[in-house]
């Protein structure tokens, strides 16, 4: 970078004014909200999310500007959706979908079996339970343990006791995004995936072991 642009100073002490404002509006915004039954929720709905929204900018262009003068980072970050596509959704969205995605490793099918075979016990015509379909293909086998599971527990106590089950955690995403109007019954259920735009997401939020790599790494340096 040239010294005809290079930022200066003053700039990233602009920037931090600007930040430290921004703050103060949603914080003010957030007050106003929470100030009692006579607000008007969907304009103090709209309020707060427009000043998260210049909030997060303005922390943004300070952590830049910071990083480019004096080479430091701040400890915040702003939550980026797919490839950093900016939100292009409605300012005040009447419907929400999440997408969560958490990815495992089976790491003992003995352990993943046998819990399956507890749940199945109490059905005896289940085939982890010994009954007709129990010498069939598939009868006794990970494929069905799993559908027994899952069947039974849902997503996030699977993730609670993933170790009783023999799994091990992989990465885990989970993405909020929102719609113009709810979809009608049974629209997306043949493709519930294919419908995330990635302009849409409002807030997404990630878990990888990458990430404790990158913090791994950076210390080290």
């Amino acid at each position: 970078m040239s010294d005809a642009v290079q930022p200066t100073a003053a700039e990233v002490r602009a920037a931090a004014d600007a930040l430290k404002e921004a703050i103060d509006r949603h914080l003010a915004a957030v007050e106003r909200r929470a100030a009692g039954p006579d607000t008007d929720t969907e304009a103090a709905d709209a309020a707060v999310f427009a000043a998260f929204n210049e909030m997060a900018a303005a922390g943004e262009a300070y952590d830049e500007l910071l990083y480019d003068v004096y080479d430091e980072v701040t400890p915040f970050e702003v939550p980026e959706t797919d490839g950093g596509a900016a939100y292009d959704g409605p300012d005040e969205p009447e419907a929400l979908s999440v997408f969560i995605r958490r990815d495992y490793t089976l790491v003992e099918p003995r352990r993943l079996l046998a819990q399956a075979q507890r749940i199945a016990e109490l059905d005896p015509d289940s085939a982890l339970a010994g009954g007709p379909d129990a010498d069939e293909p598939g009868g006794r086998s990970v494929q069905t343990a799993l559908g027994v599971l899952f069947g039974e527990f849902d997503p996030d106590e699977i993730a609670g006791r993933h170790k009783e089950f023999g799994l091990e955690e992989g990465d885990a995403t989970l993405w909020v995004t929102v719609g113009d109007e709810p979809a009608e019954p049974g629209e997306w259920l043949s493709a519930p995936f294919d419908s995330v735009d990635p302009e849409r997401v409002v807030c997404r939020f990630d878990i990888s072991e990458a990430f404790e790599e990158d913090d791994d790494l950076e210390s080290e340096d």
